[in-house]
């Protein structure tokens, strides 16, 4: 087990690599650098006056030494300050070095951000806690119903119950986020005005008033495809011959379910559940900004919207760890949980 993490490790490591080179690259194309120079200067400034400001805060070196002073395995260098002509950091709002200075992504410096006037870890990882938050009380409102649904409706196939329950879970994984929300929002809202239709608050204090709906609108998209997958789960393993034999022994039927049908039935459920974390990754985007929740997503759309280069690298950077760290996570479970890839 210790060599296959290994591997693994080593695999993600060269495909991070990769991944941020190409994310890198395509930030870094001509109409987004002229953008970027037009909101940090003015509108109707000259062309040679953009190009001047890119040359000034070194957009115009080596594409392969800007990259590498990103990762940190080359020095990054100051830059010339044009009215004295001595060394001057990249902004005045971030930490960059007056000297040369390995200071990149593997010494923990994640570059400046255009847009909020300060350094990407200081606008990135809050954003992240604060999505963090929204993700946890999503998968505990999440995980646990749609597990039982799922268990009830395969534990007898064709039931009333479990014809109820799969058109129930098939109507949501069929409804996306920006339709539920506004749903959602119109009925509670508007209508009984029971919760608030904007999570801007949350950040100051989670109530559930101000929390509810986009709790709401993120889970119950995911509770219908993972209640699916564990209905068709526990649909097989009740027709299996271990089953029948624990029955003819004489044990219930509840008995039966619990001790020996739910621990297979959860193998593949597991899986999903462990890949909903890149899913939640792409939905808080829609739900955040429908809500005003200022967390990850409402923070990467800020940065696009931008033009803001190193915040936008950040954001890559933490989504490609995140699906890939829960692809480990969840090869591993698997293992645990099926002792024939244990043998194997």
């Amino acid at each position: 087990m210790l060599s296959f993490i290994l591997r693994r490790l080593g695999t993600m490591a060269l495909t991070m690599l990769c991944l941020t080179l190409i994310v890198f690259f395509l930030i870094n194309l001509g109409p987004n650098l002229k953008k970027l120079a037009i909101s940090q200067t003015e509108m109707h400034t000259s062309a040679e006056q953009l190009e001047s400001w890119l040359v000034n805060h070194g957009y115009r070196q080596n594409f392969f030494v800007r990259y590498g002073q990103w990762l940190g395995v080359l020095p990054k260098q100051p830059i010339t300050d044009p009215a004295t002509g001595k060394p001057a950091q990249r902004f005045s709002f971030c930490n960059d070095p007056t000297e040369p200075k390995f200071s990149g992504v593997l010494q923990g410096d994640f570059g400046c951000s255009t847009k909020f006037k300060t350094t990407v870890a200081a606008k990135l990882f809050p954003a992240l806690g604060a999505t963090g938050l929204l993700m946890f009380w999503v998968l505990a409102v999440m995980v646990p119903i749609s597990l039982l649904i799922g268990i009830l409706a395969g534990m007898r196939e064709g039931s009333r119950t479990d014809r109820t329950l799969s058109v129930a879970s098939i109507a949501s994984t069929a409804t996306p986020e920006y339709v539920s929300g506004v749903i959602f929002t119109v009925i509670f809202a508007s209508w009984l005005g029971w919760l608030n239709g904007s999570a801007a608050s949350a950040s100051q204090g989670l109530t559930f008033y101000n929390f509810t709906l986009p709790v709401m609108t993120l889970a119950i998209y995911g509770i219908g495809y993972i209640a699916r997958m564990t209905r068709a789960s526990m649909v097989e393993v009740m027709t299996q011959q271990y089953i029948r034999t624990a029955r003819l022994k004489g044990l219930s039927f509840g008995s039966v379910v619990v001790k020996h049908a739910l621990r297979n039935a959860l193998i593949a459920p597991f899986t999903v559940i462990m890949l909903q974390f890149p899913w939640l990754l792409t939905g808080v985007v829609i739900v955040e900004v429908m809500f005003r929740y200022q967390g990850f997503g409402y923070t990467l759309v800020e940065a696009a919207g931008n033009n803001d280069i190193d915040l936008l690298l950040g954001c890559s950077l933490v989504s490609v760890f995140i699906v890939l760290i829960t692809q480990l996570i969840s090869d591993v479970g698997y293992a645990f949980l099926n002792p024939r890839i244990r043998v194997q």
